[in-house]
């Protein structure tokens, strides 16, 4: 290609340069345009080509954004599901009961090895080969409380070449001096189509062969022994399940002990359960605090009484401000009381809707903002005989995207006004588009023509509009105006 037209696609990246006021955006992609001959693209498409960019990228981040906060909502759900597990049954519940630890990440398969025994899910390796990984842990990662990797052979495992391709990824958390849990992953050909040139010694460019950095061509490079990476939410959901067993599991006199619901005669639940109760809602606690998604829960009442540091954080409000004020009088904006009323009353009646938007007022060192605007999933809480207790609200911060979108809405109200003005001291405005159509004929023209809008617009403005209804004074005008079109 002789000319080419390059746009980036930037998302949102790390949050702690957001916070630091450092540049948080990161590139997630390109789009290239290619000529086979020289071509000028004029500022006004560059500017609009650039904008299109920006809206993409807010829409990607968006769909990001999303994708993430169902992968932790269902994470939270798995965790939940086998902490109830483990009050009710022993540790080996975790591979014989559904959902299992390998429902907890993307694996093809998952094992634990408690009390000397070996329990394998799914694609994993044998007893034998087990108990040499355990042996390797220990000489090598032993001061670590675990280990994730893509590539066993990568890590320095001397039996990876044993294992194959059936086991090359691998995450391990231990949750006592012998006890641990297992997730792997089998190879996968990662396929890489590479956009331009491959950076090799042998591949140069000169005008007879047609190398990638020229021709753009795609190409495929495979990586061999190699499993897909482990994603950081599956790895914080592998740790916090680790965090949970070693509250859960106490290591003592050479054994482990089993955590079950022991109960007196009286049928009350004793201590030592009410203790892991307790560590348990203690790290489900944590992982709401630290996430990096707005939640808060309201009573049946409409009442606050859950507030996470990100949302005190959006709004200005902190958690001791928030907490038993009313959702929808005094936090949500007066535009948006409405939804949110519904939202909440269709939620305490089992209708747990998504991607609804709210609009919520700005308190304290927030309160120079106009709004946050968030994107809230409701869900039901309910206590142990399925009584409804509440209701949790799990967000996404849409504010950025909301002021771009009023943004250009704002600028195009002003270009109507100033287009569609009948005012003498506007000037005569048209308007062309790609093609060289009329777009917009002003009052203004149509005064200095003689030529009214609806006739001219959609007609060609070099030969239809001037030429032959608008005739120029000269022919070098008409070539003038086709340049600087």
């Amino acid at each position: 290609s002789i000319a080419s037209l390059t746009l980036a696609v930037l998302v949102n990246g790390n949050e702690e340069n957001m916070v630091k006021g450092l540049n948080s955006m990161k590139l997630w992609g390109l789009v290239v345009g290619h000529h086979t001959s020289v071509k000028y693209v004029p500022f006004p498409l560059r500017y609009a080509c650039e904008f299109i960019m920006q809206a993409f990228g807010l829409r990607l981040n968006m769909e990001l954004q999303l994708a993430s906060q169902l992968s932790e909502k269902r994470v939270l759900r798995t965790q939940t599901l086998l902490c109830d597990m483990l009050l009710r049954d022993s540790p080996t519940g975790l591979v014989k009961q559904s959902p299992s630890i390998m429902d907890l990440v993307k694996c093809d398969g998952a094992a634990l090895f408690h009390q000397g025994k070996y329990y394998p899910l799914g694609v994993t390796p044998t007893e034998t080969q087990i108990n040499d990984i355990i042996q390797w842990l220990l000489e090598f990662h032993g001061d670590s409380t675990g280990l994730s990797t893509d590539s066993l052979c990568d890590a320095g495992y001397p039996g990876a070449e044993i294992l194959g391709d059936a086991v090359c990824g691998m995450a391990v958390a231990y949750f006592t001096k012998r006890d641990y849990l297992f997730w792997f992953k089998s190879h996968t050909e990662k396929e890489i189509k590479w956009g331009g040139a491959k950076h090799h010694p042998r591949d140069k460019d000169d005008g007879s062969n047609m190398h990638p950095r020229a021709s753009f061509e795609a190409f495929l490079e495979v990586v061999k022994r190699r499993s897909s990476p482990w994603e950081s939410a599956e790895i914080d959901a592998i740790r916090s399940l680790q965090l949970i067993l070693r509250d859960s599991f106490v290591d003592g006199d050479g054994r482990n002990s089993e955590v079950g619901v022991r109960a007196t005669g009286s049928g009350e639940v004793d201590g030592f359960v009410m203790d892991e109760l307790s560590s348990l809602a203690r790290e489900m606690i944590r992982l709401i605090e630290t996430a990096t998604a707005p939640i808060f829960a309201l009573s049946v009442d409409g009442l606050v009484n859950g507030w996470n540091p990100k949302v005190a954080e959006l709004t200005g409000l902190s958690i001791e401000e928030a907490t038993g004020r009313s959702f929808v009088r005094d936090v949500v904006h007066e535009e948006s009381g409405e939804v949110a009323a519904e939202l909440l009353a269709g939620a305490l009646r089992g209708e747990e809707r998504k991607n609804v938007e709210l609009r919520l007022r700005t308190f304290g060192s927030e309160a120079s903002k106009n709004a946050v605007f968030i994107m809230v999933n409701a869900c039901l809480g309910k206590d142990y005989t399925e009584k409804v207790v509440g209701v949790c609200f799990v967000g996404q911060d849409i504010t950025s995207q909301k002021v771009v979108v009023d943004k250009f809405i704002n600028i195009q109200g002003d270009y109507k006004a100033i287009v569609h003005n009948p005012s003498p001291l506007i000037p005569p405005i048209f308007v062309s588009d790609e093609n060289t159509c009329c777009y917009e004929w002003n009052a203004a023209m149509e005064k200095l023509t003689g030529w009214r809008r609806e006739e001219i617009i959609g007609k060609m403005l070099i030969g239809e509009i001037f030429g032959n209804c608008c005739r120029l004074k000269r022919l070098d005008a008409m070539t003038k105006l086709m340049m600087v079109l």
